[in-house]
């Protein structure tokens, strides 16, 4: 590229406009967007990140910005860090959006970079929903974080553990944002009112946005400034008004309310009592209430362990499955994948067995202590271990009879008084687990008949 070659401003390479802190919108913009913060100590909320002494604090008030990895669900001020940072160390800020971007945007970041450090100021480059390119993709970061040509900050709202690379996270630090609270939540709302002087809402209205907004803060915003909107300024915001302004969009009970909790209860002792009318109309209600049908999926595959267990053990399959499904659809498709996850758990034969026996072996454990393991169960990888009797006279199960080495101990050596060893898991007589069962009876004759060798 010549010096005099346009570049991606429309000026000559080599030269950019200065960068500016972040500016007030004008008066047309969402409200989301004129009440962002304009500087850190505005921020609501995030205190485990932003109060005093903490690290992504510190990063501001060192001077000394670090790449990393917001992640958080939406609405929690993730974009807004990334721009305040790049406002408090006069930085440029160059955004990507991993939905609509590509290689291109990439390498139009990189070259943006590129004449801002030749101007002799940092650069950062801002890539929202970064879990959304793939993995060449997010490779094309990693020469240029690591030679310190930009700060990189990747923004998502899923586990980076699992959706970003592990070269680009080793180099950067991730931060966690939660969910705003309800007091942040109650002082937006304040701020929102005030910003379009209008009239106090109801408790009982107030309560419903907040509940509506789920920890959400443009949720919440949008929400407030599109019920202003429809009602006026000068009208009191009450239940009605939100429901005709809303209708089916708004929640119907407050997630964490009695309501909600009696709901998945409801749901879950319709499947544990096979009902799966009652567990198709409990989801409904669910689903129609507005709760996130990622929570009823989780609460499914635990129903599936919890209830049904080893009684079926596809049942758990299927319900990761659901869950699985969801996620690549979204709703209201993915949807119908949970409802057949439903109907599944509620007509499948049912047993809390290893729900019973996971507890009573936690509780043993507990009270008993740390016993120390058996020598003939122990692992030798070392001459000395081998002198000192590791792993002498194990009995390798698969040189026994039918695979199962009858007398073996297993346990580590309990006090006389307590023989024979304990038991946690009873299978019941439904479904698998009454071959499950005849299986551990069959074994356990076999224990009884052979000679005690320990």
């Amino acid at each position: 590229m010549t010096p005099t070659s346009p570049d991606l401003f429309g000026e000559a390479s080599g030269t950019l406009p200065d960068a500016v802190p972040v500016a007030a919108p004008s008066a047309d913009a969402p409200l989301a967007e004129r009440l962002r913060p304009r500087h850190l100590d505005d921020v609501i909320g995030q205190r485990d990140l932003l109060g005093p002494g903490k690290p992504v604090r510190v990063a501001f008030e060192s001077g000394r910005p670090h790449s990393m990895i917001l992640w958080g669900p939406p609405g929690v001020g993730k974009t807004t860090l990334a721009r305040l940072m790049a406002d408090a160390f006069d930085s440029r800020f160059v955004q990507i959006s991993a939905v609509l971007g590509g290689v291109k945007d990439i390498r139009d970041a990189v070259e943006q970079a590129r004449v801002t450090q030749a101007q002799g100021r940092r650069c950062i480059v801002f890539v929202d929903e970064v879990h959304r390119f793939n993995k060449a993709q997010q490779d094309a970061f990693l020469p240029h974080v690591e030679s310190g040509l930009f700060t990189f900050i990747g923004a998502t709202t899923e586990n980076p553990s699992f959706e970003v690379n592990s070269a680009l996270l080793s180099r950067a630090t991730v931060h966690v944002l939660q969910p705003l609270s309800e007091d942040d939540l109650l002082a937006l709302l304040a701020t929102a009112r005030a910003a379009l002087q209008a009239a106090e809402p109801t408790a009982e209205a107030t309560q419903r946005l907040i509940a509506y907004a789920d920890g959400d803060a443009r949720r919440l915003l949008n929400t407030y400034e599109n019920v202003v909107r429809m009602v006026g300024a000068a009208t009191v915001i009450d239940e009605a008004a939100l429901e005709r302004s809303l209708g089916a969009q708004l929640r119907r009970y407050d997630k964490g309310g009695e309501q909600f909790y009696d709901t998945i209860s409801a749901l879950h002792k319709s499947v544990r009592g096979s009902n799966p009318d009652a567990a198709l109309y409990w989801f409904a209600r669910m689903v129609d209430g507005g709760v996130d049908p990622r929570y009823i999926a989780r609460r499914l595959v635990r129903m599936a362990s919890e209830d049904i267990g080893l009684a079926d053990p596809r049942a758990l399959r299927l319900a990761l499955d659901a869950s699985e499904t969801y996620e690549r659809l979204g709703s209201p498709e993915g949807e119908l994948a949970l409802a057949q996850a439903v109907v599944y758990l509620a007509v499948a034969p049912k047993s809390n067995a290893v729900y019973t026996a996971w507890k009573a072996a936690r509780a043993f454990v507990q009270q008993d202590g740390s016993r120390p393991v058996p020598l003939h169960l122990r692992n030798a990888p070392t001459q000395l271990m081998k002198d000192l009797d590791y792993g002498r006279d194990y009995r390798y199960a698969h040189d026994a009879a039918d695979g199962y080495p009858s007398g073996e101990q297993y346990f580590p050596d309990f006090p006389h008084d307590r023989d024979p060893a304990p038991r946690f898991y009873a299978p019941v007589a439904r479904g698998l687990e009454i071959r499950i069962g005849e299986k551990l009876a069959q074994l356990r004759q076999l224990d009884e008949e052979a000679p005690k060798n320990r």
